[in-house]
């Protein structure tokens, strides 16, 4: 069995290195460019981040203000400079920032074409067009593609290889169970990196949905005020830097280089992929030769109605979490009756 166990780890080690092997420089370049988006990406948030920093200690002057700027902004500084190092990195052509490990994945994506046509490579690609836009979104599906074809591999070999050791020791229970729970806990974590995409995206129009109210409340204020659609919708667009707002930028960006708006803010729907971005840009577009005043009034029951649903779904996000809470409260109150109750049943032990 021992034997049989080696042999399979054995074949699995050597398939990984020969699809190493067949690593091309296509292939090495397409895992730079989204080493580099990802780096560019963190560079960003960092950025963000330190801007937030910066406002929040505005208010402090002279040592405070230095001790302070030392405490929130010099970690985000050093991470950002780590990473633009990074990028220079890459950009010399230093392939050592790129994690090998996954290369494996990228030949059998190449080699086999039916993984490109299949249901999950489609499914992850309109997931990774939500998230990353229609640029970034095939090379992001290739990546996360080749990491949930490589790692198994790999993974499952070690797992089958540390389980031989424990066996052959003689610690029969520890390597057989070494090989069960290793080999699922790979598979897995495999499943988890699908998992968290789709996570990141409910995450993602959960915030839109949010964000929501606010867009569409101070849309209808500009309109009704007599600003035309497009100042409006840019207006709004640069007034924050969350998800809604910057999915907003785009579209303006493209109707400012003479997109038409009905593809403009089709864009705009399939970027944020949720109802109320559908409503709000399919109404926009109904609308344009109408003039403001009856898309202020649109606007207007519009924001009514997100506000009202808003409130609707405060009142169930308070449900769930008291729900949640109740384990929590029970487990507590078991711990409070166990606390009193033990020194009783002492008591009585010794009476």
């Amino acid at each position: 069995m021992q034997i049989a166990i080696l042999i399979v780890a054995t074949l699995l080690i050597i398939a990984w290195l020969i699809l190493l092997g067949r690593v091309t420089q296509e292939d090495w370049l397409q895992a730079g460019y989204v080493k580099l988006f990802d780096s560019h990406k963190i560079i960003k948030k960092l950025h963000a981040k330190s801007r937030l920093d910066e406002e929040k200690i505005s208010g402090y002057s002279g040592i405070a203000l230095l001790v302070m700027r030392f405490i929130f902004c010099r970690d985000s500084k050093k991470k950002a400079q780590k990473f633009e190092r990074e990028i220079e990195c890459l950009k010399n052509g230093d392939l050592r920032r790129i994690n090998t490990f996954v290369m494996p994945g990228y030949v059998l994506l190449r080699e086999i074409e039916a993984i490109g046509k299949s249901n999950i490579h489609k499914t992850m690609l309109s997931k990774c067009f939500e998230l990353y836009g229609k640029k970034h979104a095939p090379y992001k599906t290739k990546q996360l593609l080749a990491q949930m074809l490589s790692y198994p591999v790999i993974g499952v070999a070690c797992t089958l290889i540390l389980g031989v050791i424990f066996l052959s020791l003689g610690n029969t229970s520890a390597g057989y169970a070494i090989i069960g729970v290793g080999t699922t806990l790979v598979l897995v974590l495999v499943y988890a990196l699908f998992d968290e995409l789709n996570d990141l995206v409910q995450k993602r129009q959960a915030a839109i949905s949010r964000q929501f109210p606010n867009v569409v409340s101070k849309l209808a204020l500009l309109v009704t005020s007599g600003m035309i659609m497009d100042r409006a919708w840019k207006e709004t667009a640069y007034s924050q830097e969350t998800e809604l707002y910057q999915e907003m930028r785009k579209t303006s960006k493209e109707l400012d280089n003479l997109v038409s708006p009905e593809s403009a803010y089709s864009n705009f729907i399939n970027r944020c992929n949720t109802k109320e971005s559908a409503k709000l840009a399919s109404a926009i577009m109904q609308n344009l030769s109408k003039g403001n005043a009856e898309i202020g009034r649109l606007l207007k029951n519009m924001a009514h109605e997100a506000w009202q649903e808003r409130r609707h779904t405060a009142k169930r996000d308070a449900e769930k979490a008291n729900s949640k809470l109740m384990i929590p409260t029970m487990l507590l109150f078991l711990a409070i009756l166990v606390m009193l109750m033990v020194p009783i049943a002492m008591n009585f032990s010794g009476i």
